[in-house]
């Protein structure tokens, strides 16, 4: 499974809680689209995953800047994600993101509100937060590969184990 969160927002802890929790600790891998927020919550996240994949936010502190990256590529069961935390320009500009990276998902944050979209040829997810949901669900995405399809199932999921979206996405065939 690849577990995907953003805007913890916290001072020093990870917030995790319930089913957002248990996901990250049984994720083959984890995504979080920035903004822990200061240095202490990636270092809480680093020790409930070896596998964090992530990038910093508009509200990181400077220790983060200096760790991750404002923008990266991930792979998983053959599809690809272009992960960021915003992009000025909107659903647009995080499409062009996704096209330059030759991704199939683009993963994002910032405005803490849980959402799936079809762009064209690229799907754009943001987790929403799980820990300040900010008059939103709070949540986090789940994705699991689907046997013999080779792409994924995708679904938005609350830290109470409540299922509200659920998506497929697939992979681009490899050029031969």
């Amino acid at each position: 499974m690849l577990t995907v969160v953003s805007d913890t927002h916290s001072t020093d802890g990870h917030r995790l809680t319930g089913r957002t929790l248990r996901a990250i600790r049984e994720a083959d891998v984890v995504i979080h689209a920035g903004d822990f927020h200061r240095e202490p919550v990636l270092d809480a996240f680093d020790a409930e995953t070896d596998t964090l994949r992530a990038v910093f936010g508009n509200n990181a502190d400077a220790a983060i800047r200096d760790r991750l990256p404002e923008a990266r590529t991930v792979e998983y069961a053959g599809v690809r994600f272009a992960v960021t935390h915003t992009r000025r320009g909107g659903e647009t500009a995080l499409a062009l993101f996704g096209r330059e990276r030759a991704a199939d998902v683009v993963v994002f944050g910032h405005s803490h509100r849980p959402t799936v979209t079809e762009a064209g040829d690229v799907t754009l997810v943001n987790p929403g937060s799980h820990a300040q949901p900010r008059g939103n669900r709070p949540a986090h995405a789940e994705f699991e590969p689907i046997d013999g399809d080779g792409g994924l199932e995708g679904r938005l999921v609350t830290p109470d184990g409540d299922v509200f979206e659920r998506f497929r996405v697939h992979g681009t065939p490899a050029q031969e």
